[in-house]
């Protein structure tokens, strides 16, 4: 919310894209009290404050738009979302100043009516762990690619480079994904661009509790807890991989203009 850390920390987060050239769009988690009606208010906030940003993100394709990511989207009633999404709704945000190009979390086939009745622009699939969800298996993607397009839609695979979150949910050991020396993030990589999406999401820069950082690492121990490294990898080794592979999906899209 306005003043709180994560608002001073996305004004720090554009002044340095600003300085480096690089987008911002938003991924707006859950909080207490997350309805339709306030992430309307958030977007119209944040559009507010950034608007002016050369580092905000616009789709160039719909209407110069900005973009959000709404995570756990399935969690608020698809008529909820349908009062601010829909443009045939007197509450819309479409045509409107807090207009955005909205993306849903994609979990499974539950999740169409949030693009066919809720007006979602498009479904993102989050999770780094395969097979954990229908959305975050990468068989099922040329299928949901298909039929977002049917739809005039957005679908946004995302890759991970393995999935460890054992230090804080011991319990879970059957989501954990080795990361096999960078295998596992080429071979997401591979399967995403194969599908056609038209963007691909990466999770995650930084999220180290979850073991699907991609930031530089090096051997570390904090306490008792011993920091996985990258080796047998560079200790920028997954920004390697992850421009090469964005490279790779770069010369894949422009074959498709």
């Amino acid at each position: 919310g306005p003043g709180n850390a994560d608002d001073r920390a996305l004004e720090l987060l554009f002044a340095e894209a600003e300085k480096k050239g690089m987008k911002v769009n938003f991924h707006i988690e859950p909080y207490p009290g997350r309805s339709a009606e306030s992430v309307k208010e958030n977007l119209g906030y944040l559009i507010d404050k950034f608007k002016g940003s050369p580092a905000l993100y616009r789709d160039a394709d719909r209407d110069h738009l900005p973009m959000f990511y709404v995570y756990d989207s399935y969690l608020i009633p698809t008529e909820e979302w349908g009062s601010i999404l829909r443009p045939d709704s007197p509450n819309t945000i479409r045509g409107t100043e807090r207009d955005a190009v909205m993306i849903a979390l994609y979990v499974n086939q539950k999740d169409k009516r949030l693009l066919t009745e809720g007006g979602f622009d498009g479904v993102y699939t989050y999770f780094a762990t395969k097979g954990f969800t229908e959305g975050s298996t990468p068989e099922n993607w040329k299928e949901v690619r298909d039929w977002t397009r049917s739809l005039g839609k957005l679908f946004i695979p995302s890759v991970g480079p393995g999935y460890d979150d054992l230090p804080i949910r011991p319990w879970n050991k059957k989501n954990y994904r080795e990361r096999e020396g960078g295998d596992y993030y080429s071979t997401m990589f591979e399967s995403a661009i194969e599908a056609r999406p038209d963007f691909i999401s990466v999770t995650s820069f930084n999220e180290w509790h979850e073991g699907t950082q991609v930031e530089p690492a090096i051997p570390a121990k904090y306490g008792e807890r011993q920091y996985k490294d990258y080796l047998p990898l560079k200790p920028d080794g997954y920004l390697d991989l992850t421009r090469k592979w964005v490279k790779e999906f770069e010369t894949h899209q422009a074959g498709k203009e």
